[in-house]
């Protein structure tokens, strides 16, 4: 059984820790409006309970295709394709055993950066082409950035996100993410069935619970009475980006008022999917040593449209054989006294 490696780079104020298994950010030290640092992601504190553990995707690149697909199947070029499937016979982050549970190489590090790099072979899990993937984490003045590229030796389908849960309190708070203040340029979300696959519409945000284009406590509207938050018993939800992608831009924005710390999330991908903790209580003690409570850390997860590969309305997640699939992505964080100041750009 191959062993669990940490590797440790550091810039300024920020320190960040990463396992080879998942390519996973197992800590993330960020200081709060005071200078105090705190690790703001959730992750075990067993380093073994990433592997024997149900998987919680903590921290994890979430691959080959990041999301849900329905059935397991998809269609390519006329070819139809059968993933192993893990959620009610569809397919969650790939099946089983997918990028968060496969050893990456360190192909590259330095004190302040480091890169990953995965091969898998055609047939893996029922995807097609040998794939081979990178992603770099480097720490730079105000967060991390996270590169992702990949290419494969014959048409496939990529779509790769960094499964991070934070809690801007601090992970070892106990507290909720309900007092978070969240922002998500985003004027429609893909509605799902009962299974949290898409219907293939877009429903607008306005008057709805999932209206986060002005920014709001995540707590506010968790709880009402609609059908989508039922479906997720909180949000789970892809969010579908105001304006063009392609280019690396703010995608959400997250503000504890406790510690002062901000979040902004930058991506290069047109959704992005926001998941509260609805599942997080009773698991494996966390770095910190304690449990979490049910939502007790969230993830803002950018990505292609979940079931793009059946959806021919949603951006589309084909790469040919040759060309490269890029998603560049980044947590930079800063300090405000309120809330005003947290999103007054």
């Amino acid at each position: 059984m191959s062993a669990i490696e940490v590797v440790d780079i550091a810039r300024g104020a920020f320190h960040a820790q990463f396992l080879n298994l998942g390519a996973t950010l197992h800590r993330l030290e960020v200081p709060d409006r005071h200078g105090r640092s705190e690790n703001v992601v959730l992750g075990y504190a067993d380093l073994e309970d990433y592997r024997r553990q149900p998987p919680r995707y903590y921290g994890a690149v979430a691959g080959r295709y990041a999301n849900r697909i329905a059935g397991g199947r998809f269609t390519l070029d006329g070819e139809t394709f059968q993933l192993t499937t893990n959620e009610g016979g569809n397919s969650l982050h790939s099946g089983p055993d997918g990028f968060d549970r496969q050893f990456w190489t360190v192909e590259a590090q330095s004190d302040d950066s480091v890169t990953f790099r995965l091969d898998t072979p055609h047939g893996w899990n029922g995807f097609p082409g040998n794939l081979t993937v990178r992603v770099a984490y480097a720490l730079e003045e105000d967060g991390l950035a996270v590169r992702f590229a990949a290419t494969s030796d014959r048409t496939t389908i990529v779509n790769l996100t960094q499964h991070a849960y934070f809690n801007l309190v601090g992970e070892a708070s106990g507290a909720t993410i309900l007092d978070h203040v969240l922002q998500i340029p985003a004027g429609a979300i893909t509605p799902v069935n009962d299974a949290l696959i898409p219907t293939g519409d877009l429903a607008p945000v306005a008057g709805t619970p999932f209206d986060f284009r002005l920014p709001k406590p995540i707590g506010r509207d968790i709880d009402a009475d609609n059908a989508q938050l039922a479906l997720g018993k909180g949000y789970d939800h892809n969010f579908v980006l105001d304006g063009p992608a392609g280019f690396e831009r703010r995608i959400a924005t997250l503000f504890d008022p406790e510690s002062g710390r901000v979040l902004d999330v930058h991506s290069t991908e047109p959704g992005v999917q926001f998941y509260t903790g609805n599942h997080l209580a009773d698991g494996a003690p966390g770095t910190g040593g304690g449990t979490y409570p049910g939502r007790g850390g969230l993830c803002v997860e950018p990505q292609k449209f979940p079931d793009s590969p059946n959806q021919p309305g949603f951006p589309t997640a084909r790469i040919a054989a040759g060309d490269v699939y890029r998603h560049n992505m980044a947590f930079r964080f800063r300090t405000a006294d309120g809330v005003e100041a947290a999103f007054e750009d």
